[in-house]
């Protein structure tokens, strides 16, 4: 059987793939932030946090890395109301991207932190710096310069994994494209156009996190 490609519901339903652009931008722009912000201090507790503290990370840590994202999302949204805690589908989705990349993020970031010297402790405390000075100044600035990458890497799944957040309703780009197929029955086209603009997405965001490693750590890069 012949198919003939069909791009012209393009013209008709661009704001409809424009706004879950923008939905899936704004969710890897708050996941991303939050996530990492979550995954360093989870990082802190489990490599120099008090002890009690520890079991407690680990406990959490575990839990996210070893079970789905789609099964988190799902726990979030449709679970806790049981508990009176309802959120919508953004709030739900933007809350599992965040301790989705926090878990990930906290295990990246720990390794850069455990490779740090120990001498550089006591330099930082020869030096007169308070625990938290030395800790942002000595340990975290190097360890992130070390695992920027890996780190990278990790924020750009997080935003392809946001495709899943099409499954509560939170109108993304995977969603829009859902949306589009349902309505023109071309399934190959809105497909292969969400499809090529994940990887535009995927591309210019690894390139703008480079920028911005280039930027924080220039040493590193070579600068």
């Amino acid at each position: 059987m012949n198919y003939a490609f069909d791009y012209g519901w393009l013209l008709e339903y661009w704001p409809v793939l424009l706004k879950g652009l923008a939905i899936t931008v704004e969710l890897t722009l708050v996941g991303g932030v939050f996530g990492v912000a979550l995954g360093v201090a989870c990082a802190w507790a489990r490599a120099l946090g008090p002890k009690w503290l520890r079991p407690i990370v680990t406990t959490y840590v575990e839990m996210i890395r070893n079970t789905p994202f789609l099964i988190q999302l799902f726990f979030i949204f449709f679970g806790l109301p049981s508990l009176g805690v309802r959120l919508g589908e953004l709030e739900a989705a933007n809350l599992a991207m965040i301790i989705n990349l926090g878990a990930y993020g906290c295990e990246i970031v720990r390794a850069g932190i455990q490779a740090t010297p120990k001498g550089q402790f006591e330099a930082g405390a020869s030096l007169g710096m308070s625990r938290i000075q030395t800790f942002w100044y000595v340990v975290l600035i190097p360890a992130l310069q070390r695992i920027w990458p890996a780190l990278s890497s990790q924020i750009v799944i997080v935003m392809l994994g946001s495709a899943a957040v099409s499954q509560i309703a939170a109108e993304d780009l995977t969603f829009a494209a859902n949306f589009i197929q349902s309505r023109t029955f071309r399934a190959f086209e809105a497909y292969f156009v969400s499809t090529a603009i994940y990887l535009a997405l995927a591309i210019a965001l690894r390139q703008m996190l480079r920028g911005l490693g280039w930027s924080l750590f220039p040493k590193r890069s070579g600068r």
